[in-house]
């Protein structure tokens, strides 16, 4: 399937706020279908709380979501999903007393399948991860990497027009990270959606994003290609602190 680029998901002007705590101040993005959109920051930068915003969960303070013109924010999860809107949490949230390919089947009936369809879907997409091998096992058999694949595997049988994805590799070894990157990033090819990849494994978001935004402190902090934004000074400083920051910038010009 070619990647269509024609839907987009809109953030304008999004602040959510705790408390009195500004989780988010004044973010804005714009995700193309076809396209895997890396979502990055240090720890309490925002980055679930976006996702949240941005899957239904979480509705804005201030700003909107918009899904080709309509308004994802106001109306929950469950219409976003509807929308074209899936996701993956950081934590499984499989059904854990149901097999590997019934939990995919679930999914795809929620999309409005029948249950033979939804059954199709839900084989095509393990074979396609290379999963097919666990199709008869509970979930709650599942080591914590594999029950990531299966989330992943969830969220595209709801046949999404935007997959996001929170912190699919936690947990997962190098030789696990490299299948993910590669499985991600073949995404938009072979499902024709969009994905936004929440992700602190940079090898994983510079092999599979063409586009990277950052958040510190939950505002925007820099935009552009991977290359481009691991380079910027105010990402590395976010990242790594002042000194370290300045050190690792002399050590780039000397080489």
């Amino acid at each position: 399937m070619n990647a269509d680029r024609s839907s987009q998901l809109i953030a304008r002007d999004v602040h959510v706020c705790f408390g009195g705590i500004n989780a988010l101040s004044d973010v804005n993005l714009t995700l193309q279908q076809g396209e895997v959109y890396g979502l990055i920051g240090p720890n309490g930068a925002g980055k679930t709380t976006m996702v949240n915003v941005l899957s239904g969960f979480q509705r804005p303070t201030q700003g909107s979501v918009q899904l080709d013109g309509a308004d994802v924010g106001l109306r929950g999860p469950h219409q976003a999903a509807r929308m074209g809107v899936g996701r993956t949490f950081q934590a499984g949230r499989l059904f854990k007393e149901l097999t590997v390919l019934e939990n995919l089947t679930v999914a795809a009936l929620s999309s409005g399948l029948g249950s033979r369809e939804a059954k199709t879907r839900a084989g095509t997409i393990l074979d396609w991860m290379g999963c097919s091998d666990m199709r008869a096992r509970r979930c709650d058999s599942l080591s914590y990497g594999n029950e990531r694949r299966i989330g992943i595997g969830r969220a595209l049988a709801l046949a999404p027009r935007f997959a996001l994805l929170d912190e699919p590799a936690s947990g997962m070894n190098d030789a696990e990270c490299d299948a993910l990157m590669h499985l991600i990033a073949s995404i938009p090819r072979e499902f024709g959606c969009g994905v936004l990849l929440i992700e602190h494994n940079m090898e994983v978001v510079m092999g599979a994003c063409e586009r990277v935004h950052v958040l510190d402190g939950g505002k925007s902090l820099a935009e552009g290609g991977p290359a481009e934004v691991m380079h910027n000074p105010d990402v590395r400083r976010a990242y790594l602190g002042d000194k370290a920051a300045a050190k690792t910038s002399h050590t780039m010009r000397a080489a």
